[in-house]
């Protein structure tokens, strides 16, 4: 058998055939999980401001801040889910190359890291607001610092338990990326993935 025959020349690309079955799968759960997620945040949002604008017509105290705020809040958090909808839903299908998937994913936890920062600073204003409204007696000022601390909260734990959902697809790809090999062929240099 020649060493240049078809065979033996289109066998990287045929080992390329299971990377590109877990680039596929991978940006499918991304797909999913993305799409899970953004239901959740118009969920939230959505309760937030019925309840909230329920809610601040009949507390006291700090009370109708605190819901008012909350609704306020979670308009933009219901615009957010929506665009986020809108825009995941372009992206179904599309195929993906192994290096797109793992850009994809890369900037996708980049994004979500980023917004676990926000929601710190959003926990720490909360806190802020809260001790100068009490320090002063602004019941305007307490509620809105609550407020600020729950919902900064409850986006800490979305933005964390997606981080971290999203992180073990990442591995899988820098695996999977990590043991591709160059090799030359007949037709060319082409990737290997040894099994």
């Amino acid at each position: 058998m020649e060493t240049n025959s078809p065979m033996k020349d289109s066998s990287p690309v045929a080992t390329i055939h299971p990377l590109q079955t877990l680039s596929d799968s991978i940006a499918a759960d991304r797909y999913n999980k993305n799409k899970s997620n953004m239901t959740i945040l118009a969920a939230w949002a959505g309760v937030n401001i019925i309840q909230g604008s329920i809610s601040a017509t009949n507390a006291t105290g700090s009370g109708p801040y605190f819901f008012r705020m909350n609704a306020y809040w979670n308009v933009v958090n219901l615009g957010i889910a929506t665009f986020g909808l809108i825009k995941l839903r372009k992206t179904y299908n599309k195929p993906y190359s192994i290096i797109q998937n793992h850009l994809e994913q890369q900037q996708l936890e980049k994004i979500l890291l980023l917004n676990s920062g926000l929601d710190l600073a959003y926990i720490a204003t909360g806190f802020l607001l809260k001790e100068s409204g009490q320090r002063r007696n602004n019941l305007t000022t307490t509620g809105y610092g609550n407020s600020l601390l729950l919902q900064g909260a409850f986006l800490l734990v979305f933005d964390l338990v997606q981080y971290g959902n999203h992180r073990r697809n990442g591995k899988l790809l820098e695996g999977a990326l990590s043991k591709l090999q160059i090799q030359a062929s007949g037709n060319g240099i082409g990737l290997r993935l040894p099994l």
